[in-house]
């Protein structure tokens, strides 16, 4: 994690309510999706756990009024995803178009995406846990299919003292020992920083 992650969730609070007033700041939103098309053939999810507003929002906003509980295994499927994905995808370009080019409107665009998101992330993370939406959500999902198998965590298992206290701390809540590491892993270092043997790696 950066050491400006945990302040980029006040940006999900500018842009969506803000927004409302100056629908340019929805412009916010299209910096996001081009820098998540740039990174991620490179580093996979790495931005979901560093530079998305509204993954620090969901772990230091959200997380605050969050039950912490296990995020149900159906919302991984694709078979769950990828409709999410095409659904929203499919709605927010016929929405882009009906724009007909408009700066402002097109702006109003990206601002109700970010309403959207934050309202989705509010009402599954208090219900499960902060990255609950993380799980399920679009951007995420084309994260992980651009950049399967880029940067993935390395697991030390002569060194691993099967502490658990990585899978404690994963906020995706994944099996930080599978083979080849877990294409949703947000690479955000936090349970390398925690391990006590200094068994986990990028």
């Amino acid at each position: 994690m950066l050491k400006i992650t945990p302040h980029l969730g006040t940006l999900v609070l500018l842009v969506s309510i803000g927004g409302l007033w100056y629908p340019r700041l929805g412009y916010v939103v299209a910096l996001v999706f081009l820098s998540i098309l740039v990174i991620s053939p490179f580093r996979g999810r790495w931005f979901c756990g560093n530079l998305c507003l509204w993954g620090s929002f969901n772990d230091f906003w959200v997380g605050k009024i969050s039950r912490h509980i296990q995020i149900p295994r159906s919302f991984s499927s694709m078979a769950v995803r990828v409709p999410i994905f095409i659904a929203m995808m499919g709605f927010n370009i016929s929405r882009i178009i009906a724009t007909e080019g408009s700066v402002d409107k097109l702006g109003m665009v990206f601002v109700t995406m970010s309403i959207l998101t934050a309202s989705f992330s509010i009402l599954f993370g208090a219900a499960y846990s902060p990255r609950t939406w993380c799980t399920l959500c679009p951007m995420g999902t084309l994260q992980r299919l651009l950049g399967r198998g880029r940067y993935p965590l390395k697991l030390d298992s002569e060194i691993c003292i099967d502490c658990g206290i990585c899978q404690k701390i994963c906020p995706m809540q994944l099996d930080l020992k599978a083979a080849g590491g877990d294409p949703d892993c947000i690479k955000c270092g936090r349970c390398v920083d925690a391990c006590p043997r200094r068994a986990l790696r990028f």
